[in-house]
């Protein structure tokens, strides 16, 4: 049976709904024969390795330990949904402190137990800062580490199919860049509707301001018409992420990644990017000058943000983060 790779994949918070999904997602794709469950909370993780076996997928050794120098050992790719929820009411932000611990001591234990890890995709909110703080602990090179941001485009792709009544695949160029949250630069511009430039579709700047804040709010939607945050697609987004990186098909959808040159520093953001087997890759944003501006804000939100978990004391001060990470 061919597999992409038979390289190890661990899928860090595996017990929880993001990480059960990601496994059997994985599975179904056949990227390896190779999968690790791992999660600290060992009832849940027996009953997801239970539905998994349940499956019968063939020729997958499937493994799960809620020991991380077990989960971590000779690990070559790595997903991690191992945060705290988001939950009803809360923003992304809210999460900041306890998911940005959680993030400090997973980068530590993939510069322990894997430093030879070819990619790691971080998907815990807030991930712009997570992602830093894994990249910063994990000793990582910035093209090895990428977050989930692809929700956010995904979803103005479906609110601008929705509107004009056309299957989704056919818009093309909705991109959003920045952050990924409440901050988020949607960039529309170069959108088209089956074809047709979305600025000759009439639209009225009312009616793309609703469907900018449906956007925004469209995790928030899930919350509320599910009762719990998202699950099904940052799942399979990221396993996308990572079957890039293993090889498979690249990856074109925005990604959270490390980004320091003339216009933004030292912050992780979602940029126009491609992941493929060398890692992640990126160009600056184009858009016009609104967008532009909504981007500059959403990078300084960023930055605001970064210099609070300096703050905290969740990582050092910019200056000193060679001494933690030499390839930043």
């Amino acid at each position: 049976m061919a597999f992409l790779t038979n390289e190890k994949l661990v899928i860090v918070g595996a017990a929880g709904m993001i990480g059960s999904n990601m496994a059997q997602t994985a599975m179904m794709l056949k990227l390896t024969p190779n999968i690790c469950l791992y999660d600290v909370y060992e009832p849940g993780l027996k009953g997801v390795v239970a539905e998994m076996n349940h499956c019968a997928f063939e020729g997958v050794n499937l493994t799960w330990t809620t020991d991380p120098a077990v989960a971590f050992k000779n690990a070559k790719y790595i997903i991690s949904s191992g945060g705290a929820p988001r939950k009803a009411g809360m923003t992304r932000e809210d999460l900041l402190k306890g998911n940005c611990q959680i993030a400090e001591e997973f980068g530590k234990n993939v510069k322990k137990y894997c430093p030879n890890v070819k990619h790691v995709v971080v998907i815990f909110n807030p991930a712009d800062l997570t992602g830093l703080v894994v990249l910063l602990h994990s000793g990582l090179k910035p093209s090895q580490v990428t977050t989930l941001a692809a929700l956010d485009s995904t979803r103005l792709q479906t609110e601008l199919a929705a509107h004009f009544k056309v299957q989704q695949s056919k818009v093309t160029g909705a991109r959003t860049y920045g952050g990924h949250g409440e901050a988020m630069a949607v960039f529309a511009s170069k959108v088209k509707i089956d074809g047709t430039p979305l600025s000759k579709k009439n639209l009225s700047e009312k009616k793309f301001e609703e469907i900018k804040q449906a956007t925004i709010q469209g995790g928030a939607k899930i919350i509320e018409l599910r009762g719990r945050s998202s699950f099904q697609s940052p799942a399979y987004c990221a396993v996308k992420m990572i079957e890039a990186s293993m090889g498979g098909k690249r990856f074109n959808w925005p990604a959270g990644t490390y980004v320091n040159n003339e216009k933004y520093q030292n912050v992780m953001m979602a940029m126009p990017t491609v992941i493929d087997a060398t890692g992640v890759h990126f160009t600056n944003p184009k858009g016009t000058a609104k967008e532009m501006a909504d981007l500059q804000a959403s990078y300084e939100h960023l930055c605001k943000m970064r210099d609070e978990i300096v703050t905290l004391g969740i990582i050092p001060a910019v200056k000193d983060w060679k001494k933690v990470n030499k390839n930043l």
